[in-house]
């Protein structure tokens, strides 16, 4: 499509030209989703941005306020936590996370009130020890802290 449109012809059907020949050379043959509808593009009214959001959706990505997505990851870092295979590294997770958990605590929040405190470290560690021994792991003394209600925050 490097040809140029001429001087005195009309747009339109200079186009309509431009897909006749590439209908003819085949270059709309192969391509993918060819036989099937078109997916919806959106359920509810006009959408501008209903392909950044269906691109986003395709590629796994989410845009959360920063403190949620802090919430998240310090949600999941404890959940990694508990399932970490040594005491060393459920004190490093906990640590890192507590760290960023901390510097949002002192900043003003750029999007919804964080809503968290950093978690007790030796409170995780004793979870961690109990669940490994009542799942039958070494490494803890069997018994119940009740720190699973409190996530291990301080």
């Amino acid at each position: 499509m490097t040809e140029r449109k001429p001087p005195g012809v009309p747009f339109e059907s200079w186009v309509d030209k431009q897909i006749r020949d590439a209908e003819q050379r085949g270059e709309f043959a192969q391509l993918p989703g060819k036989g099937r509808p078109l997916p919806e593009i959106t359920d509810t009214a006009y959408d501008e941005l209903w392909w950044i959001k269906r691109k986003m959706a395709r590629e796994g990505l989410s845009v959360l306020p920063p403190a949620l997505a802090l919430r998240k990851e310090a949600e999941d870092a404890l959940a990694a936590a508990y399932a970490a295979p040594s005491e060393r590294l459920v004190r490093k997770i906990v640590t890192d996370v507590n760290v960023k958990l901390r510097d949002m605590m002192f900043k003003p929040p750029p999007g919804p009130p964080l809503g968290m405190k950093p978690y007790d470290v030796e409170a995780v560690v004793r979870e961690w020890r109990e669940r490994r021994a009542t799942a039958g792991k070494p490494d803890g003394a069997k018994g119940t802290s009740g720190s699973e209600e409190t996530g291990g925050r301080k």
